[in-house]
């Protein structure tokens, strides 16, 4: 196989959740692989922010503003990228995150409002499987096109204090599979749908839980590179070639898979 069968040259990528940092590093490598990108964002600012970014790398972007739980800003937004675009290719719903008021860390999980566990769940599962149904649909269109979701460590094993949290990425490990078996039995093989799992990555959401003002890593980060065999956090940029393996022909016959990018964390048990 030679290396053009990784190459995105001449497809469209669409990644919600695109001006954050996982979702912003992952639109930045679609497009140096060289795709068209459309970032996706509730904030109209640093949407068209991103945007311009990558195209002062050389390449084709666009901002699309749309809420992932709002049905008809989304498809507002998929009709203006077809007729700009004429396609799309490639969607990674890197949209979702944490809720701090559905967290346990420090109190009983009875005393988790039912409220913040529905925030949390609606925002990493619905905020997926929305876009999916979205954006899907006009991949079937096409009979060729390929999601990936974002799943998480906490899918796979228990982590202390996001428990919500966890349910919700463990229905998207579920909900991936889902997809892909119903896409390529109804639509064929062109349709392709699977999942990664990153493991941990210091970022401006979980900084300070994890690290010190100092600088110094928490209990919680020692135990986590602690049960990490490569011994350290992950950088986000790590998560691209993941991304774009899944994305390109190089991955023509892979689908419904859940692919840990973590050093090793979901392969070791701790002791």
């Amino acid at each position: 196989m030679n290396g053009s069968a990784f190459s995105l040259h001449g497809r469209v990528a669409l990644v919600t959740g695109g001006t954050g940092v996982l979702g912003g590093t992952i639109a930045t490598g679609l497009a140096a692989a060289g795709a068209k990108v459309a970032v996706l964002g509730r904030r109209a600012d640093v949407t068209e922010q991103k945007a311009v970014e990558l195209r002062a790398s050389g390449t084709e972007a666009m901002a699309l503003i749309a809420d992932v739980m709002d049905v008809g800003q989304l498809q507002a937004a998929r009709e203006r990228l077809l007729e700009q675009w004429g396609q799309l290719d490639i969607l990674v719903n890197a949209a979702g995150g944490n809720v701090g008021r559905a967290r346990d860390d420090n109190r009983s999980i009875f005393e988790v409002p039912l409220d913040a566990f529905d925030e949390v769940l609606r925002l990493n599962l619905h905020g997926t499987v929305v876009p999916s149904m979205v954006f899907g649909e006009a991949m079937t269109q096409q009979r060729r096109g390929c999601i990936i979701n974002i799943s998480s460590m906490a899918a796979l094993q228990t982590l202390s204090g996001v428990g919500g949290y966890g349910v919700a990425k463990a229905g998207i490990d579920n909900y991936t599979r889902y997809l892909a078996v119903q896409l390529a039995r109804r639509f064929g093989d062109g349709i392709r749908v699977n999942a990664i799992a990153p493991g941990f990555f210091l970022s401006e959401q979980n900084r300070a839980l994890l690290v010190n003002p100092d600088g110094s890593p928490k209990p919680r980060a020692q135990t986590i590179v602690g049960k990490t065999p490569m011994g350290r956090f992950g950088k986000p940029e790590e998560v691209v070639g993941a991304v774009v393996f899944l994305c390109s022909d190089a991955a023509s016959f892979v689908t419904g898979i859940v692919l840990a990018v973590d050093g090793g964390f979901s392969a070791f048990s701790g002791v």
